[in-house]
This record gives C-alpha cells, sequence and structure tokens, in this order.
C-alpha cells in the first residue's frame, strides 16, 4: 500500500469535505429561492476534482462546465467569493453577473466554467497551446461530463492536441447520464476513454469515487505532460447524488427522477467521502476525533462563507455596463 503523509491526506479530506458541505449547503437556499441562478451541484462527485487538482500547482490551469464548484474549490478559489457569486452578489467572483455556472479565478489557475457542453474544452486547447510556445511548463485541465463525448469539438480539440504533443489533460467525468439520457442510450459501447486511441492518445479509466486512485492517475498524465508527452486522456467513472440541475430530480416526495431509488442507493454506499473517512480510520492512523475536528473546520468555514455572501451587496444598476465589452 501506497504511504502519504497525513498532512496530504489532511488536505486531500479537507478538500472534498469543503466542496460537499458547500454544494450541501445551498440546497435551502434554492428550495427558498434565495439563491435563483441554476446551480448543478457536485455532490458525489468530489473525489474527481479532489484529486486531481492535488496533482496540479497553482500555474497549472483548470477549465470547467456547468457542474463548476467542485473544481473552483479544489483548484484554490474563494468559497466566500463562489458563494458570494451564487447568490449574483458584488462580491462574487465574477462580480454577481455569472452565476454558478460561469466561476473563474485567474489567481489560481482557473480560467472558466461555461454551461456550453463541450464549450471550454477549445479553451483548454488554446491555454495549452500558449503554454507550449511560452514553455512556461503549465499543464491546461479540461473537466466535461459524458455528454461532451457527442460534440465534434472534442475530437477537434484532440487531433490537434496530439498533433502538436500539447500539455493537456482531458477530464471525463463519467457519471453516466447526459442531462436525464443515460449514457447507455447514447453510445453502443460505453467505452469513453476509447475515443482517444484514434489519435495515439494515452488514456485510461478510473474509479473516479477513489479519491487517492484519482490522485495517482492524475499524477501520471501531468508527469507526462510535463515530460512533453502530451496530451492525455482521463475517464473517471462516478454519480452525481443529486439532481441534474438543483438539489433533486424528484418533487413531492414523488420519485420522478429517471435513476431507479435502487440505482441511487448503490452509489451512495460508494460515497466518496464516506469511503475515504474509512480508509483513513483503517489504515492511516486518523482517528475519529481528528476527522471530527477537520468536518467542524469545514463546516464553520462555509456557514462564515455564507454570512459573507448574504451581507454583500447586489449589483449596482448603474453598473450595469461595467465589463460588458460591446
Amino acid at each position: 500500500m501506497k504511504e502519504y503523509s497525513q498532512t496530504f491526506l489532511q488536505q486531500i479530506y479537507m478538500v472534498m469535505l469543503r466542496i460537499r458541505l458547500c454544494e450541501e449547503s445551498i440546497v435551502e437556499p434554492i428550495f427558498n429561492r434565495e439563491i435563483l441562478c441554476p446551480c448543478h451541484l457536485y455532490s458525489g462527485e468530489e473525489a474527481i476534482a479532489a484529486g486531481i487538482s492535488a496533482s496540479l500547482v497553482k500555474e497549472d490551469y483548470v477549465f470547467s462546465n456547468h457542474r463548476s464548484h467542485g473544481h473552483f474549490i479544489a483548484k484554490g478559489g474563494s468559497v466566500e467569493e463562489m458563494l458570494a457569486e451564487i447568490y449574483c452578489r458584488d462580491n462574487g467572483c465574477s462580480r454577481g453577473r455569472g452565476g454558478s455556472m460561469h466561476l473563474i479565478d485567474p489567481g489560481v489557475g482557473m480560467l472558466g466554467s461555461a454551461p456550453i457542453v463541450a464549450g471550454t474544452i477549445s479553451l483548454a486547447l488554446g491555454a495549452a497551446l500558449a503554454s507550449s510556445i511560452r514553455k512556461e511548463d503549465r499543464v491546461a485541465v479540461t473537466f466535461f461530463g459524458d455528454g461532451a463525448t457527442g460534440e465534434g469539438v472534442l475530437y477537434e480539440s484532440m487531433n490537434f492536441a496530439a498533433l502538436m504533443k500539447l500539455p493537456i489533460i482531458f477530464i471525463c467525468e463519467n457519471n453516466f447520464y447526459a442531462t436525464h439520457m443515460p449514457v447507455r442510450d447514447c453510445r453502443v459501447q460505453n467505452n469513453i476513454r476509447a475515443i482517444a486511441d484514434p489519435f495515439c492518445i494515452e488514456n485510461d479509466e478510473v474509479d473516479g469515487n477513489d479519491v487517492l486512485a484519482v490522485y495517482e492517475a492524475g499524477r501520471k498524465a501531468v508527469d507526462k505532460c510535463r515530460r512533453g508527452e502530451g496530451p492525455y486522456f482521463l475517464e473517471c467513472l462516478t454519480y452525481r447524488l443529486r439532481g441534474h440541475v438543483g438539489p433533486d430530480d424528484n418533487i413531492q416526495g414523488l420519485h420522478t427522477d429517471i435513476r431507479s431509488p435502487e440505482e441511487v442507493e448503490k452509489w451512495r454506499r460508494k460515497d466518496p467521502i464516506e469511503n475515504f473517512e474509512l480508509y483513513l480510520l483503517n489504515h492511516c492512523n486518523f482517528g475519529a476525533d481528528t476527522l471530527c475536528k477537520i468536518k467542524k473546520d469545514a463546516e464553520t468555514e462555509v456557514a462564515a462563507a455564507h454570512e459573507f455572501a448574504k451581507n454583500s451587496r447586489c449589483p449596482s444598476e448603474k453598473d450595469l455596463l461595467n465589463d460588458v465589452f460591446l
């Protein structure tokens, strides 16, 4: 069994908790209509963002999609500014103009997210090309869902990246559903990683609910890119525990989710945070008291971030056209 320092394990656990607690903390404000912008929650997929970001450095670039909260937090984005943005306040990371699906913090290498399916893949490609031309030793990561594998821009980007040997990692978070359509109805075979083969791009599949497995796969991909042996394609198998958009697909006690209750419950038993907690307790000399303290610290941080967001001012009408290119 590979050994990791307790500091590293504690940090990666804190990142996963921070993401989960943020996601779950906005459920009630959404139901109460305090939060009005559409939110695609990352609950259940935390191990991917946490594991990949742990293999990166601050200077590396990350591009995200509509389900962006986890990537933003894991790359080091401010929880306060993210929640303020979700509340559409002026102190938000996009000055309250973008909401949940338009998060950005260039200071930590989070260069943006967008709701257009596959919309940021080509942007990550451009960032990787710039890094290569400037010899900056920066890696670009693009996160996208299984639904994005039906978009042509992904294949065009993979072809160009392979031709130029660019330092870009294509990460597919395969949660088996493109909006409400199961992947079995979208693909003849559920072998997403294999789409990289015709471009001679090295690829792998990993359990996206195992944070250390994701970290090791991410570190391998990052190391190859830094050696000039990119690109790399990584498929992470995971599952969202909430609805496609909003807290839940079920209303008024009725099960309206296309996913069966049995399927959802099966994946709840694979909860990446609970499984990592068991690993820390059973194999890494972490005590229950230690985990409890880390969790309380995360809860305090998220609660304070909500207060910051709620007490932040709304954007002024007089600033409506500021930062808008006409």
